[in-house]
């Protein structure tokens, strides 16, 4: 079994498809039809990633992402019929790891899923128990995790992802391609997704993310991550 997958989907018949597709590659997946069954199967099952529609009834997708980045960092799909870049933006900035807007080929979804499970893996591999501290915070490689002190910062995968990667380059600017590419392990996609997440790492780390004091935008080349008398 290559993994767990929750599909957050009210059209049964596109929620059979993808799990037909998903199963045969591998996976374990189980379905529900709206957000609230999904919290209890979260919380008993948990999956490993959540496939997510954002025209649901009762509580709609991004309700339901904002409420459960607030506790889990689970990976988020998004797969909607909503395209506008408004709508990816905010489904990436209320905490997804993928947009995926439909109609879609199931191949490339599937291809999407193992790209996140590959991210996961990356990210979560032992680095020889080594840390990174920066201000009051503290940024565990081994355990991908960020503290303020002794308290814990909710990062999701892909978020931790791209604070990792610029930690590790700090004090080099650093494009949104090689951002891209070294975060997501694509050499194509939409750069604008590189930007949504360093808005969401500043609103964690900076006290005033109008004037960021750890990335820092160096225009015309990308961002740089500045750990001053920390580091």
């Amino acid at each position: 079994m290559q993994g767990k997958i929750l599909i957050i989907e009210d059209v049964k018949e596109l929620a059979d498809l993808i799990s037909l597709y998903l199963t045969k590659d591998g996976f374990e997946v189980r379905a529900v039809e709206n957000a609230e069954d999904g919290f209890p199967v979260i919380e008993e099952w948990k999956p490993e990633l959540i496939i997510l529609d954002i025209n649901l009834p009762g509580m709609d997708g991004f309700e339901f992402l904002q409420k459960f980045r607030r506790a889990g960092d689970t990976p988020v799909l998004i797969v909607s019929a909503r395209d506008s870049d408004e709508d990816q933006i905010s489904g990436l900035g209320s905490g997804a790891d993928e947009y995926i807007t439909k109609p879609f080929s199931p191949k490339v979804l599937v291809a999407r899923v193992r790209a996140v499970f590959r991210r996961v893996r990356d990210f979560g591999g032992a680095r020889e128990n080594r840390t990174f501290s920066f201000g009051p915070f503290t940024l565990d490689y081994d355990a991908c995790t960020l503290k303020r002190g002794e308290v814990k910062i909710p990062l999701s995968v892909t978020e931790y992802g791209c604070l990792a990667y610029l930690t590790e380059h700090v004090g080099k600017p650093m494009d949104p391609e090689a951002i891209y590419a070294g975060v997501w392990k694509n050499s194509y996609g939409d750069l604008t997704t590189v930007a949504v997440y360093i808005q969401r790492l500043r609103k964690k780390i900076e006290d005033d993310p109008a004037r960021p004091v750890y990335i820092e935008t160096v225009h015309g080349m990308g961002y740089r991550f500045n750990a001053g008398e920390n580091r």
